[in-house]
């Protein structure tokens, strides 16, 4: 009898650690999902160093649209649309919509070098100690936010993009009434 208390304790203590454990993993799963940033929300601010060292504020650009691409060397759908982004950028640069491409946790030397290889010219933002990827809800990559000039995202997009699409989304957050960077 003593033997068959002590089976009974010892499975019902582990059986009470897995159903905690499950619930805990449950629980953190649905605590993620609310922290990601989609459509209707206001982005996040924040703050992220280039490639050249300066630091970029997100609220520096109120009044602008930005387009929001988080990425990696790594990711082959993000190396694809590159050439897309930097064509656009150049279309849209002085109509009011700035990119802001941010790299996530790799070398500087190795988005250095990228850079270079693909010629691009917008701002490239290392997010070394995934600030960026926290406060967003980011996973996976790549991803796009598409951050109208009151600041608030109108779009969310978590596939690699065709320059059309990129065009598209360019054009969604253009300032109606841009008339240059000081009014």
């Amino acid at each position: 009898m003593n033997k068959q208390k002590k089976r009974f304790i010892m499975r019902s203590t582990i059986l009470g650690l897995f159903v905690f454990i499950i619930g805990f993993i449950i629980y953190q799963n649905v605590m993620k999902d609310s922290d990601v940033v989609n459509a209707g929300d206001q982005a996040p601010d924040f703050r992220l160093e280039t490639l050249s060292g300066d630091t970029v504020q997100l609220s520096d650009y109120r009044g602008q649209g930005v387009f929001l691409n988080v990425w990696a060397t790594y990711c082959k759908p993000c190396e694809e649309e590159m050439p897309y982004i930097e064509s656009q950028y150049q279309k849209f640069k002085d109509k009011g919509v700035e990119v802001l491409a941010v790299d996530v946790g790799e070398p500087k030397l190795t988005v250095q070098a990228f850079v270079e290889r693909k010629g691009m010219t917008f701002p490239v933002l290392l997010d070394k100690d995934s600030q960026l990827l926290d406060a967003y809800g980011i996973s996976p990559i790549p991803v796009t936010f598409l951050i109208d000039e009151n600041g608030k995202v109108v779009n969310r997009n978590t596939a690699g993009m065709t320059e059309e699409e990129i065009r598209g989304y360019m054009k969604q957050i253009q300032p109606k009434d841009w008339n240059g960077p000081n009014g």
